[in-house]
């Protein structure tokens, strides 16, 4: 049987960043945002005009020119890798699209125990494409850590079993409480799926990574503990083996104050949090021997830079705080992603406050 070698990875020891991922002091206050690459930026609708979504994810020379833009217009302090959760669905050959406006759409949605049986599985060649966009961004990022991420397997069920964005996610939770055998064999394929994804970017080189489980919130605490951890698990437990010892692992969930402590139980070094929750009440509900990442809110960055400037300082305060009680660090981020309309100036604006603020 084959040993897989532990990935060869940068040595960034000075990073801010991957420091306070890792119980480190920092040398400022390290900052980067969800989205940060995307359409709030002119340079990336240009590079984007008249091509798909997932043709871009695709393409290694559109993917690395995109993922760089706001670490040179921002002065972020990680770039995220840009790609979407369903990439690796799509790698494997299910018949899925983001449509504008709408997000994923899955033209065969998985209902039954035969389509269930009947998913693909993810080869390391068909992600050939990202493994070569991360190669190349390793090339052109200098002393800038690089973020990989993956869908987790409870957010990439909702998509196939709903067939698509949902609100309610019944379909989804119909089959996860009256069929719990179909269930955990459907999060078994998707964990399977993940995992082999992320290798393939821990393989290219990236410096850390970060599992987005975007629709958890929609759980109640007993559902997700029965349904959705132990897959959760099993990716970072992976993700960590492959991976050797160093590189941070980030659990993120939108709405998921409740789970927090659960979802820092997967095995994540970094638990994200959204901004309906303050950093001060994360901690105790995630526990000490974490990292916290967040949380401004989104919307915030439209209110003005005397309102932009007043939240930053509270949420570093609140960060603060966190570490005193017992938080290992704390990265600065907004509580979800960038909006499109977003002007670009607020969110450098708001870097160059967060970096200027003592450590």
């Amino acid at each position: 049987m084959a040993v897989m070698s532990t990935p060869i990875r940068r040595r960034l020891s000075d990073a801010p960043f991957l420091a306070a991922a890792t119980g480190a002091s920092p040398k400022r206050r390290p900052v980067w945002f969800m989205r940060q690459a995307g359409r709030s930026l002119p340079e990336y609708r240009e590079v984007r005009a008249g091509i798909g979504m997932l043709e871009s994810c695709f393409d290694p020379e559109l993917v690395c020119e995109i993922t760089l833009q706001p670490i040179r217009r921002h002065g972020v302090d990680a770039a995220i890798l840009f790609s979407d959760i369903v990439v690796p669905l799509k790698a494997a050959g299910i018949d899925l699209d983001i449509v504008s406006g709408v997000g994923p759409v899955v033209a065969n949605p998985v209902r039954s125990t035969a389509d269930v049986r009947a998913l693909p599985r993810l080869r390391h060649e068909e992600v050939g494409a990202i493994a070569e966009a991360v190669r190349l961004l390793v090339g052109e990022l200098g002393d800038t850590p690089l973020i990989g991420f993956a869908g987790a397997p409870f957010t990439l069920a909702s998509y196939l079993v709903e067939g698509g964005p949902s609100k309610n996610h019944e379909r989804t939770k119909a089959m996860m409480l009256a069929d719990p055998d179909i269930w955990h064999e459907l999060l078994g394929v998707l964990t399977d799926i993940t995992i082999e994804f992320l290798r393939a970017q821990l393989a290219a080189g990236i410096d850390a990574m970060q599992l987005f489980d975007s629709w958890a919130g929609a759980l109640s605490l007993a559902q997700y503990r029965e349904f959705v951890l132990p897959h959760s698990e099993r990716v970072f437990a992976e993700v960590a083996a492959a991976a050797g010892p160093g590189l941070p692992r980030i659990h993120f969930g939108v709405g998921t104050g409740e789970l927090l402590g659960v979802m820092g139980e997967a095995g994540a070094d970094v638990v994200g949090v959204d901004w309906r929750l303050p950093l001060t009440e994360a901690v105790r509900r995630v526990g000490p021997g974490k990292a916290l990442q967040g949380n401004l809110d989104p919307a915030t960055l439209f209110a003005g830079p005397e309102v932009v400037e007043r939240e930053v300082r509270r949420i570093a305060h609140e960060a603060d705080e966190a570490i005193t009680l017992g938080a290992t660090g704390h990265i600065f981020n907004l509580g979800h992603g960038v909006l499109p309309d977003t002007d670009p100036g607020a969110l450098t604006a708001a870097v160059e406050l967060i970096h200027s603020l003592p450590v």
